[in-house]
């Protein structure tokens, strides 16, 4: 049976990841729902904007479940999902699921106009409107930077990038790779 990656469609750039996905050889599937959880072995949380995000996910009485998957379950947040599973947001502050040991600073590298495009272990990745983690827990591994800033970090289940590897059309992405791998876990 083929690995089951959900990515959360609530908002966001959930639809870019099918192809990343289905190149693993893994079965893609849109989370929006609380039983969309039970059947998926790992979620990504793609870029989009957080504060909308949150909106949506109390609305659809979300927040409890994504929060107990991430525990369980191999987890990557996206720019927007990395803010959301952060310990702490500032710029503005805002709440979080708090599912990794980091402070992140929203919008932190410019505006959309400011987006980037660099390479992270050789693999082309965008900053759009990036945030930055501006703290790291002492049981978070930095596995890549921006300049001084950390941009892909793990710890536990929960994986985070600053980045959206997803944007670039040679799919897989390492990350998903990872992802699927469940390589990253505790």
């Amino acid at each position: 049976m083929a690995t089951r990656i959900g990515v959360l469609a609530v908002q966001g750039a959930f639809a870019l990841h099918r192809a990343h996905i289905e190149a693993l050889g893994a079965e893609y599937r849109e989370v929006w729902r609380h039983q969309d959880f039970a059947a998926i072995d790992a979620l990504i949380i793609p870029g989009g904007e957080s504060a909308t995000m949150l909106k949506l996910l109390a609305t659809l009485d979300l927040q409890k479940v994504l929060t107990e998957f991430s525990t369980e379950k191999p987890t990557w947040g996206i720019c927007a999902g990395a803010i959301l599973l952060a310990r702490s947001v500032t710029n503005p502050c805002q709440e979080s699921l708090a599912r990794i040991d980091v402070d992140i600073a929203r919008n932190s590298y410019g505006r959309q106009l400011n987006s980037s495009h660099e390479e992270v272990n050789g693999y082309r990745v965008s900053y759009i409107r990036a945030p930055r983690i501006t703290r790291i827990g002492s049981d978070v591994e930095v596995l890549a930077y921006k300049g001084d800033d950390p941009s892909w970090v793990e710890s536990g289940k929960v994986m985070l990038t600053t980045f959206h590897p997803e944007t670039n059309l040679h799919a897989p992405s390492p990350w998903h790779r990872r992802l699927a791998q469940s390589s990253f876990r505790a």
